[in-house]
């Protein structure tokens, strides 16, 4: 007798342990090092990536609004404490182009106490000591002894006030709308800009959309955030309950798969009779017509698609199209009658498998626990590195001048020969950028981010499946369940995959992440090219994302059945992709079937807990569930395909099998024979 070891290290020493399998099955050992060293490396450089971010980035430019000085509205600690609001002297400079292309306002923008909550223009302020008063809070420093002229050429303050509220800490002019769709600003259809002019309300508009990007997204995280503070208790039970519904479904899968496919099949074939019966109909009742018997060629195209329905040709054509479906339905059944049976098999073995290993249901917690630590990982260093700039002024101006967008110092611009050229420019807070060395390489070093956030994600789901596809593949091969498999199969495989096979599971992950790489610059380049209107470039770069696309669904589809191989035979990623992909190559009608009707049993599944309960979190919850019982089913598939092909029955070379299967294929374990 053969001591053979199983995946989680259980010890078989019985004759009819010693399967052809075994020995291939159950040897394990370290896989695709280079690439486990290769991902090591990487994780310390993003590691260091991060404490660098963390050391030269500076939140606050992200959390308060900026002046046009580069200072912090409302930071504590700071003379702008009290001033946590972000004025602009002239809101409808937004409405500029360059404000989509540098994110900044071409008009001075100052931090306030709160927003202006009337009409009032300089020039009538400046004749009232009160009004001028009240107007101060809306202007810099140094007006004294100063006329309405020099306050506006030396830009002070803003010309006009209009009413206005705030909204993420800036002060945006209310508007409003009357019965009639005329757009009001303060329940004034116009208003004085202070320069003599007599405007319409509709001027602040786009200045105002061009201001706020985030306006529409942020009103609805609002009302979602306050919703789900005045029901959670609802939400949470019904969570709950589609947990248990979710737990239910799986378990009654062991019973009901097989009759819930064939319903389902019955049903298809009624629903298409009977549209065959009603097309019949409508072709008999049009014959007494008038005009009924004209062709769809005589025809032509109409664009009122219901002319159509009143020509006897297009329900001759309904008719023949639903019977040619309908009967290459009937010729699949009779055909893939066995190899359906089989995978309704398979889903009832999944259910039971999940029985011996009640953990695995709750393992995409642990999945999600992990991905949540990349995410925010990802974010924060994120948001350091695009905060780790230095400011930047510009020149703005209203006229033509030479120096316009150029770098400037605002501390002594008013005496620079910039100012002297152009009288009417101003020295502005532009963006957050530098010269040093770190900054010019800052946009590698956010690319090296997301990519290494793209490998961390991948990484984690990979490592979720294999782990998964060790505990079931444990429950096919023991000879005896559950003595023959470990006490505790998650952690084991987790274990086992963690210690052997890093490698394979970054190397997968590696493959994957490179071409998701690839369509986020794809994207990003589509973005930049919307305006353009080369019909080729557009052609040529949707048939690019098309293709990555494509690649991206089959690399995963290869590296899930990869995973699955390495989990079972210990062998490097490449010859485990190889294995499964020929496996399932040898037999693409099985794996078609069990593929369409695992999908389809799943979605009803979820279709029931959804309509059910909370629609996204018992739809998240479902998911992970299912996503579960797909890769049992996915785990146990392969185990199957490769007992078929490595034992033929014999007491030297038994199936492993549960019996259902055994009886499915119509074979059967010939028994030792008498010694």
């Amino acid at each position: 007798y053969v001591d053979h070891r199983s995946v989680d290290g259980t010890s078989f020493t019985s004759k009819n342990d010693c399967f052809h399998v075994s020995r291939s099955l159950y040897s394990r050992g370290c896989t695709d090092i280079v690439c486990c060293i290769l991902f090591i490396i990487c994780i310390l450089g993003y590691v260091a990536v991060g404490i660098l971010a963390w050391s030269q980035g500076d939140p606050r430019k992200v959390i308060y609004p900026t002046d046009s000085r580069g200072q912090f509205c409302g930071q504590a600690g700071t003379p702008l404490e009290t001033k946590p609001l972000l004025f602009y002297f002239n809101i409808m400079k937004c409405a500029s182009p360059m404000v989509l292309l540098e994110f900044q306002c071409p008009t001075t923008q100052m931090c306030v106490e709160k927003c202006p909550d009337k009409f009032m223009t300089l020039l009538k302020a400046y004749a009232n000591k009160e009004d001028f008063k009240y107007y101060k809070n809306f202007c810099k420093e140094g007006l004294e002894g100063l006329t309405v002229t020099q306050i506006l050429s030396s830009g002070l303050c803003p010309a006009m006030l209009t009413p206005s509220k705030p909204f993420t800490r800036r002060c945006f002019p209310a508007l409003g709308q009357k019965k009639g769709g005329e757009i009001t600003v303060g329940n004034n259809s116009k208003f004085d800009d202070g320069e003599g002019n007599i405007r319409d309300a509709k001027d602040l508009v786009a200045g105002v959309k061009n201001a706020t990007v985030v306006i529409e997204a942020r009103q609805v995280a609002m009302k979602i955030f306050e919703d789900y503070t005045q029901s959670w208790y609802w939400i949470l039970i019904g969570l709950v309950i589609a947990m248990l519904i979710s737990l239910l479904f799986i378990v009654l899968l062991r019973f009901l798969a097989g009759i819930m496919v064939w319903v389902m099949i019955v049903m298809v074939i009624l629903v298409i009779g009977y549209g065959i019966f009603h097309c019949s109909m409508e072709y008999v009742s049009l014959k007494s017509e008038a005009g009924s018997n004209v062709t769809l060629k005589d025809l032509g195209f109409q664009t009122d698609f219901s002319v159509y329905l009143h020509i006897r040709q297009t329900w001759l054509a309904f008719i023949i199209i639903l019977a040619i479906v309908e009967v290459v339905i009937i010729l699949l059944l009779i055909f893939l009658r066995n190899r359906i049976l089989i995978a309704i098999a398979l889903i009832k073995e999944a259910s039971r498998a999940i029985g011996y290993v009640m953990s695995a249901l709750f393992y995409p917690l642990f999945t999600f626990a992990l991905l949540s630590i990349v995410i925010a990982y990802w974010a924060v260093t994120a948001v350091f590195l695009s905060t780790s700039n230095q400011p930047i002024y510009k020149v703005f101006n209203e006229t033509a001048c030479d120096h316009s967008r150029k770098i400037c110092e605002p501390a002594n611009f008013s005496t620079s020969s910039m100012k002297a050229e152009c009288p009417d420019s101003k020295c502005l807070f532009a963006f957050y950028g530098g010269e040093t060395v770190y900054h010019k390489y800052l946009i590698g070093l956010q690319f090296y981010n997301v990519f290494l956030f793209f490998w961390c994600a991948n990484f984690v789901t990979a490592l979720g499946q294999m782990t998964l596809a060790g505990a079931f593949a444990s429950y096919y091969w023991a000879l005896v369940k559950p003595d023959d498999m470990p006490a505790f199969p998650i952690f084991s495989s987790l274990g086992r995959s963690l210690r052997y096979h890093t490698g394979s599971l970054a190397f997968g992950s590696l493959i994957l992440s490179i071409i998701q790489i690839i369509r986020v610059l794809l994207e990003y380049i589509d973005h930049k090219l919307q305006g353009t209107q080369n019909k080729c470039t557009k052609f040529l770069l949707c048939c690019l994302k098309c293709c990555f696309w494509c690649l991206e669904k089959f690399i995963k589809f290869i590296n899930r059945n990869a995973y699955i191989m390495v989990a079972i035979y210990g062998k490097n990623f490449c010859t485990s992709a190889k294995d499964a992909f020929f496996l399932l190559m040898r037999n693409m009608i099985r794996v078609a079937v069990l593929d369409k009707v695992t999908d389809f049993l799943l979605f009803l599944g979820k279709l029931l807990i959804v309509g059910l309960t909370v629609v996204v979190g018992s739809y998240l919850i479902a998911h992970g569930f299912f996503s579960v019982y797909a890769m049992c089913v996915d785990t146990l598939f392969l185990c199957f395909l490769e007992d078929l092909e490595r034992n033929d029955g014999s007491a030297e070379r038994p199936y492993l099998m549960s019996d259902r299967l055994l009886k499915v294929l119509n074979k059967k374990n010939k028994p030792e024979p008498a010694e």
